[in-house]
């Protein structure tokens, strides 16, 4: 629960300030377009994935949760198993 806290809040930092009235689903969905975006700007070389270096310099927290988030051992996590732990996490 914390590491979801921990990753949320770099995510969405300001964003449920900004727009108060989001339903849920809305704000998911806020909060997914803003993780996509972080991912590529932190993606040096816009190959899908994120190795270690990259997630260090660009998603620090992601960096700290790395071998938690490379479930397969390949040395680098993909969007979608950044969303996988971020579910699981939250217990969904």
């Amino acid at each position: 629960m914390r590491t979801l806290i921990t990753i949320g809040l770099l995510v969405v930092s300001g964003m449920a300030a900004a727009q108060p009235q989001m339903g849920g689903g809305a704000m998911r969905g806020r909060m997914a377009n803003v993780l996509e975006s972080r991912f590529q700007q932190a993606d040096a070389n816009h190959d899908g994935k994120l190795t270690k270096e990259e997630a260090t310099k660009g998603m620090p927290r992601v960096a700290q949760h790395f071998a938690e988030i490379d479930t397969d051992g390949k040395g680098y996590v993909t969007l979608d198993q950044l969303k996988t732990f971020m579910a699981q996490s939250q217990g969904q």
